[in-house]
């Protein structure tokens, strides 16, 4: 992204921190500051890339992703767990889904099968994306020539936002100023710059679907990913390095929250994202994260990260330590795996099964 959009992490930060002080913290977003000014129209989520990439370890303003388990694990059944669900229902659904887990039925999932099972939902994922970007492309290609120049989605993205898109589009061939507020300039130059980023071979300055799907969703594309690993390493790296060490990953901004809550919550920050960074990221354990490590981390396919996260998902739940989840263990730690707290986890646990 451009250089002016390096102060959005620092804002959300501070942001994310006095709202979570008075317990209403939301999901960090790129682009915050153009979208808090008006709800976001139907038009503008279509084209918009989106703030949050599901299945993906980290933000992409640096924050971790904190449903990533919960993502990995239902996949595009996410949905169907929330806070207001009848906690039978949810306790039958986790049920089929443990016998879904459960790939080799000996009644207890191993690390292999719960990698298999995260791979599978993070598919999942990316597929929903995929879907759902034909829609988008549509959109910004009414035409259906089956490409989109700059110009003709900057028209939309702006037609998105009020503004009167023939008369846009005539300015733009005219050449002429479109008297834009700076949030907005900000946001389309950082939208110019990932769009551009996204143009591949051969480079025409028009994107193709395939190629506005990476624009979309840089995690389905090696080379968009690694743009997003070093717009991280940009924020986040304080000596210009082009690395990242313990304390410039865990860093926070000096004086954002003042009473003793904000310093909890600095606290929290501080523990998760150590913990990440020396037991995940740091591959070779040397106190320094290349751009290279950081990309490998990122990546949603990488099979060798899901084979690590479902070990790690299988010791919060392992209770009586056999490195592998029997139901009723996967039932006691629901809130982990779904987001959704059941109420009397192990009544009649067996029977259900």
């Amino acid at each position: 992204m451009a250089g002016k959009s390096r102060h959005f992490l620092t804002g959300n930060i501070t942001t994310c921190l006095l709202l979570l002080a008075a317990h209403a913290c939301a999901r960090p977003a790129n682009m915050s500051a153009l979208k808090d000014k008006a709800p976001v129209s139907k038009d503008e989520n279509e084209i918009l890339p989106p703030d949050h990439l599901n299945a993906v370890k980290m933000e992409l303003d640096g924050h971790l992703n904190k449903d990533f388990q919960k993502e990995v694990f239902l996949g595009k059944e996410m949905e169907e767990f929330d806070e207001d669900s009848e906690p039978r229902r949810n306790r039958k659904k986790l049920v089929e889904i443990f016998a879904k887990v459960d790939f080799n039925k000996d009644r207890s999932v191993s690390a292999k099968e719960m990698q298999r099972w995260i791979m599978e939902k993070t598919e999942e994922h990316f597929q929903e994306a995929t879907k759902e970007n034909k829609n988008s492309f549509h959109a910004v290609d009414p035409d259906g020539d089956g490409h989109v120049t700059w110009d003709e989605y900057r028209a939309k993205f702006l037609a998105s936002k009020g503004f009167d898109e023939k008369d846009v589009a005539e300015k733009i061939k005219n050449n002429e100023d479109l008297k834009l507020d700076e949030e907005t300039q900000e946001v389309l130059e950082s939208l110019k710059d990932r769009w551009f980023q996204a143009d591949t071979n051969p480079v025409d300055q028009l994107l193709n679907e395939q190629e506005f799907l990476s624009f979309l969703h840089p995690e389905h594309s090696r080379g968009m990913l690694r743009y997003m690993v070093k717009e991280i390493v940009r924020d986040l790296d304080q000596d210009g390095d082009k690395k990242l060490t313990l304390s410039e990953f865990i860093s926070l901004p000096v004086g954002t929250v003042d009473n003793q809550q904000g310093q909890d919550i600095d606290d929290d920050w501080v523990r998760e994202r150590k913990k990440e960074f020396q037991e995940v990221i740091d591959a070779d354990r040397n106190g320094i994260v290349t751009m290279e490590e950081l990309e490998e981390y990122m990546d949603p396919m990488n099979e060798h990260n899901a084979l690590n996260e479902a070990r790690q998902m299988i010791a919060v739940a392992d209770e009586n330590q056999n490195r592998s989840l029997e139901l009723d263990e996967i039932l006691k730690y629901s809130e982990y795996f779904t987001g959704s707290k059941l109420m009397d986890y192990a009544r009649n646990v067996h029977e259900e099964f």
